[in-house]
C-alpha cells in the first residue's frame, strides 16, 4: 500500500485488485469463513464483487451463492481477469480442484442496482450465470437535513464530493481545495464534503460561494443540487442518477470509477475526464457545461425514471429461497 503513490494509475489499481482483494484479504479471511460456514451450515451465501473468501468457502461446502454487483456489469469480467491467478491459489487453499472457482464465479447469478440502459452503455454483452436480476433500492426514510445558509440563495447548487476514502489518502489531499478554486468564479453555490478524516478548517479561507462540511446526507443534498462533481464512486454516481442530477466525473484511483464515468457520459447524463487527481481542476471548470446545456439534466432524469421502474429488492426473495432449497 505504501508504494501505491509511486505507481501509475493503472498499475496501482491492478496491484490493489490482484494483491489486496485477490490475495491478502481473501486468504486472510478464508480460514474463519470456512469455519463459520461449517458451523452455521447456511442455505445460501450472498457476496459482493470484491469479496472472494466466501466464494471459496461456499464452493467447498457445496452451498449455493449469489453475487451482489457493486458497480456496472462491465466491472465483473474485468475484475475476474485481474484476479485469475489469486483465485486459483485461493481455490487450492480451500481444497478445490483447479478451475473450480473461476467457473463458479462465471456462473453466479448477479443482483444489480444498475438499470439495463446504463449497463448497456458500454456496448458489451451482459454475460451472467443462472440469471441477472435488477432492483431499485428505495430510500428508507426522508432526511430532515436542512441546507446551511451561505452564498447567493438563488444561485444553482453544485454538490462536490469525492467519497469517504479520498480524504484518508495523502496523495489526494489537494483535490478538495483545487475543486473549490476552480469553481470560485462561477455563479453557483458550492457544497463540498471532505469525509471524517479531514477538518474543513484545514482548507483555509474558502471562496465566497463555497461551504465545506465533513459529511452531509447525500440524498437530501441532491434534492437541491443542479449538478454534482464527483469521483465516480458507485454510491456517489448512483446517488446523482437516482436524483436525476447531471454529474461531472473525475476518476481518482480505481478503474471502476473510470467505468462509471464512461457509462454516465455514454447515456448523456454527464461528462467525464481523464483519470487522476490532475484532472480535478479541469473537471470543475467544465461543470458550467452541465448547467448551461439542459440535455444533461434530461438524460439524468431519464436514468432516474429507469431506476424507479425497477422492482424492489424484496422481489428477489422467491428466487433466493428457491436457490436455498
Amino acid at each position: 500500500m505504501a508504494r501505491l503513490p509511486t505507481l501509475a494509475f493503472d498499475e496501482a489499481d491492478e496491484v490493489v485488485i490482484r494483491e489486496v482483494f485477490g490475495r491478502i484479504d481473501a486468504q486472510a479471511a478464508l480460514p474463519s469463513l470456512m469455519a463459520t460456514v461449517d458451523r452455521w451450515r447456511p442455505d445460501l451465501v450472498m457476496r459482493e464483487s470484491a469479496e472472494l473468501a466466501s466464494l471459496a468457502a461456499a464452493e467447498r461446502a457445496g452451498v449455493p451463492h449469489v453475487h451482489v454487483c457493486i458497480g456496472m456489469h462491465e466491472v465483473v469480467p474485468r475484475f475476474a481477469e485481474a484476479i485469475a491467478d489469486p483465485l486459483d491459489e485461493l481455490g487450492r487453499m480451500a481444497g478445490l480442484i483447479d478451475g473450480r472457482l473461476p467457473a463458479a464465479l462465471a456462473s453466479e447469478t448477479i443482483l444489480s442496482l444498475v438499470p439495463e440502459v446504463l449497463d448497456r452503455a458500454s456496448g458489451q454483452e451482459l454475460a451472467g450465470g443462472d440469471g441477472f436480476l435488477r432492483f431499485n433500492e428505495p430510500l428508507l426514510s426522508v432526511s430532515s437535513y436542512r441546507l446551511p445558509e451561505w452564498g447567493d440563495p438563488e444561485a444553482p447548487l453544485v454538490y462536490v464530493t469525492f467519497g469517504s476514502v479520498t480524504g484518508s489518502l495523502p496523495p489526494f489531499a489537494g483535490v478538495f481545495r483545487e475543486a473549490l478554486d476552480a469553481l470560485a468564479d462561477i455563479e453557483v453555490r458550492v457544497l463540498l464534503t471532505v469525509g471524517r478524516r479531514i477538518d474543513p478548517a484545514a482548507l483555509g479561507l474558502l471562496p465566497s460561494n463555497a461551504r465545506a462540511e465533513q459529511w452531509c446526507p447525500q440524498d437530501a443534498v441532491l434534492e437541491h443540487a443542479a449538478a454534482m462533481l464527483g469521483h465516480g464512486g458507485f454510491g456517489t454516481t448512483m446517488g446523482a442518477l437516482t436524483a436525476g442530477v447531471p454529474q461531472m466525473v473525475v476518476p481518482l484511483f480505481t478503474f471502476d470509477q473510470v467505468v462509471n464515468g464512461q457509462h454516465v457520459a455514454a447515456v448523456g447524463a454527464g461528462l467525464t475526464v481523464e483519470k487522476g487527481p490532475a484532472s480535478v481542476g479541469p473537471a470543475a471548470a467544465q461543470v458550467l457545461r452541465l448547467l448551461e446545456d439542459p440535455t444533461f439534466a434530461v438524460a439524468a432524469r431519464r436514468i432516474a425514471t429507469a431506476l424507479r421502474n425497477l422492482p424492489p429488492p424484496t422481489e428477489a426473495i422467491p428466487f433466493l429461497t428457491g436457490l436455498a432449497r
